[in-house]
């Protein structure tokens, strides 16, 4: 017999991963502000492998429009250049022979209304889950009435899934619309 509390544990669970999907995401996307977060997915070849950027180098963010990149031996500065030139940062890096400078652009309106569609694409897909994730448990609750289970705790936990469902979509506008504002803020 299907264990309900069990069996909404896993729905909130998948839940909370694709809004901690959509959290990631976002703060992938460069707003105007310099933010580390952006450098994530940047793998610099260091002595023959590929390896993430913050593990050969010093990142920071001594302003708004500057971040440096300060690697541990100097002879990587080649590398963690080819390494961002080849990501999809979209930012040429410049170097002093000491650090790697990358300056963020201000963004134009044009570039900042791209990026809100970009935010509601990733916050679609999230939604996407969750509401992929409710049909799936729903179905488990119908296919148990079957094997034995009441159709009032039946109806309690299709109650309790929506409950979940609206909760995490609520989260979900609620984290777009920071972002969104954090992006048109000039």
């Amino acid at each position: 017999m299907l264990d309900v509390k069990q069996t909404l544990k896993s729905a909130e669970e998948r839940m909370t991963k694709a809004t901690n999907y959509l959290e990631e995401e976002l703060a992938r996307i460069r707003a105007g502000r310099a933010n580390v977060a952006i450098l994530d997915s940047v793998r610099v070849n260091a002595y023959g492998s590929m390896v993430p950027l913050n593990q050969v180098a010093n990142v920071a963010v001594p302003d708004a429009r500057t971040i440096t990149i300060r690697p541990w031996d100097r002879k990587q500065l080649r590398d963690i250049e080819k390494g961002i030139l080849d990501s999809d940062v979209g930012i040429t890096p410049e170097n002093n022979g000491e650090m790697v400078f990358l300056r963020l652009p201000q963004p134009t309106e044009e570039r900042r209304k791209e990026l809100v569609k970009q935010c509601n694409k990733i916050g679609e897909k999230s939604k996407v889950e969750i509401r992929n994730t409710r049909a799936e448990i729903k179905e488990r609750l119908k296919k148990a009435i079957k094997d034995g289970l009441s159709e009032d705790n039946e109806k309690d936990a299709e109650e309790e899934l929506q409950k979940l469902h609206d909760r995490f979509v609520k989260d979900i506008d609620a984290l777009l619309a920071t972002k969104q504002k954090e992006i048109m803020t000039v």
